[in-house]
């Protein structure tokens, strides 16, 4: 993963989020990340003029945000002609089957589910951020 792909984590949970982001720094990942706490405001970024300008990133995902479902960014997403191509990687506790069916109908490339307890949960990052290591994301048009 080139240092020019930006990470844009959506996760309300303000210790999920430094809890990943310490993670995915473990796993050697410098990217900037950018993080937003609430689905809007995600979005505003998401579709402004700096990300057209930014080349390639990848949007890590929570579902139950305040504001509004992940499912609903991800569809936005998915459905823009410039965004489509970001990989998406949903990190949610929800493991309903039909909600995992239904995130990958809408085109996310990831699924991951939140482990409860601490370890799990850590060690689930270090390996997200060891295939973050590993992926090509494709310039934003």
């Amino acid at each position: 993963m080139t240092t020019a792909v930006k990470i844009v984590m959506v996760e309300d949970d303000l210790g999920h989020a430094k809890l990943i982001e310490k993670n995915i720094r473990r796993a050697n990942i410098n990217n900037e990340i950018r993080h937003f706490a609430d689905g809007g405001t995600a979005l505003d970024y998401l579709f402004s003029e700096e990300v057209r300008a930014n080349g390639p990133m990848l949007i890590l995902l929570d579902l139950n945000l305040p504001d509004m479902s992940g499912t609903d960014i991800l569809e936005r997403v998915k459905a823009d002609e410039r965004l489509r191509r970001a990989p998406v990687v949903v990190l949610t506790t929800t493991d309903d089957k039909v909600e995992i069916q239904r995130c990958y109908d809408l085109g996310c490339n990831v699924y991951i589910t939140k482990p409860v307890d601490y370890e799990s949960f850590a060690g689930a990052i270090r390996q997200l951020g060891l295939f973050l290591s590993v992926i090509q994301a494709p310039d934003i048009e």
